[in-house]
């Protein structure tokens, strides 16, 4: 089942383990924002990935920014 999160973002849950790729790719969102954090630019990105476009690696990032609006409870009984 796909579930579209962004218009550049879903969860396919037969790709890469559900987890948020950009749509049309096996690109995982994760991947993106791993390279970002390492210091790769979007330029070195687009490069590594030409099916990419400039959008995708910024909607990685917006799909990221916009968790991070989300509430979040620590359960104890988890850990």
């Amino acid at each position: 089942m796909m579930r579209e999160l962004t218009q550049r973002i879903i969860i396919d849950e037969g790709i890469c383990n559900g987890k948020p790729i950009i749509r049309d790719t096996r690109i995982t969102v994760q991947s993106i924002l791993e390279y970002l954090s390492t210091g790769d630019s979007v330029e070195d990105i687009l490069e590594a990935y030409p099916s990419l476009s400039k959008e995708d690696v910024l909607e990685c990032i917006r799909f990221a920014a916009n968790l991070m609006n989300r509430k979040f409870i620590i359960d104890p009984t988890a850990a």
